[in-house]
């Protein structure tokens, strides 16, 4: 038996029907256009066939193994424009080539980053899962190759005076992302309703993670927000007292100001999100706690919260002092100095 277009109830579009070597289909086509229909039937007709004769992996398509991923618990955040993209294709055919392409369309002016975190690994996450699945075999995904990691930061009196060169509007937000660790657009859209004072904690909502992440408050931002005149709706606002529009990423809508602060504190080369930096940098070296310095800034891998380790190495002096010529070789110079003075 075939399939075949039919008509359902009020609705304009035409359905399949039917059966192909025992597998049974009764879906839309999505469209009222009879000739679009008929495309579609007769290709999922062939594909159904296929599936009998070939098996599974001649068919599987992106989007039933996305579907699949999605109802494993797989993360959905960044799926929808995949899927869009993707639809149908089957899977044998989302090989490296068209990954890039996809890279491309839909993400054209971004960051390498951003086109990993949104394109590249949700879409091998969702092959890794067909492959476990027996839907297509199992293949690797190369990533776009990713730049170095700012780790610019300032010590605790450059700061100071950066908070002290920052105009009214703009010190509180500086204060609370020196002691906080919050991204730009984390800090920009904080509402009052996840802050409590009186307990001294704050909730990152959504965060770019998807998690949300409680962190305490720092005394001086207590102090800090304490001072602000409003405890509704957004807690750091433009000069105006409006709230900061919603923009991807965050940090334009500061940027000017940010950068005025700057100049007049003679700071160089530093950005909204070198305080972030900032803060990672003055936590580890306080506290030599990797694994609470990726809790407290929401990050999964140790390879971010690593950055801020290799950049804090005081606490090995003494390993440095003890290889030969360390303090010992010192009192040899001083001794040396000592008989070139008395044969003098």
């Amino acid at each position: 038996m075939s399939i075949k277009l039919v008509r359902r109830g009020k609705s304009p579009n035409w359905y399949i029907r039917g059966t192909v070597r025992g597998i049974a289909v009764d879906a839309s086509t999505g469209t009222d256009r009879r000739e679009v229909a008929e495309a579609i039937r007769a290709k999922r007709e062939v594909e159904l066939l296929d599936s009998s004769v070939f098996g599974r992996q001649a068919t599987a398509t992106f989007l039933e193994a996305a579907v699949s991923y999605m109802k494993a618990g797989g993360e959905a955040r960044y799926m929808e424009r995949i899927d869009e993209h993707f639809g149908t294709t089957p899977l044998n055919a989302v090989d490296q080539a068209a990954i890039d392409r996809a890279a491309a369309k839909l993400y054209p002016n971004a960051a390498p980053s951003t086109r990993n975190r949104q394109l590249y690994t949700p879409v091998s996450a969702v092959l890794k899962h067909a492959a476990r699945r027996g839907l297509c075999a199992e293949r690797r995904v190369e990533r776009p190759a990713q730049p170095k990691g700012r780790d610019r930061y300032l010590k605790p009196g450059e700061a100071e005076v950066l908070i002290s060169a920052c105009a009214a509007h703009l010190r509180p937000l500086v204060i609370f992302m020196l002691y906080e660790g919050a991204r730009v657009g984390e800090a920009l859209y904080l509402d009052w309703r996840e802050v409590d004072l009186g307990r001294a904690h704050v909730i990152f909502r959504d965060t770019k993670n998807g998690d949300h992440r409680g962190v305490p408050l720092h005394p001086r931002v207590v102090a800090e927000l304490a001072n602000l005149p409003h405890r509704e709706g957004p807690v750091f606002r433009r000069p105006d007292g409006l709230a900061y529009a919603h923009r991807s990423g965050g940090g334009g809508q500061i940027k000017t100001g940010f950068a005025a602060a700057c100049r007049r504190a003679g700071i160089t080369d530093f950005r909204p999100h070198d305080l972030r930096h900032t803060w990672a940098t003055w936590h580890y070296a306080a506290n030599r706690d990797l694994g609470g310095l990726m809790r407290l800034a929401g990050w999964r891998s140790e390879r971010m919260a690593l950055r801020y380790a290799h950049v804090n190495v005081d606490d090995l002096a003494r390993s440095i002092e003890a290889l030969p010529w360390g303090k010992s070789g010192e009192r040899k110079i001083k001794r040396r100095k000592k008989s070139t003075v008395k044969g003098a």
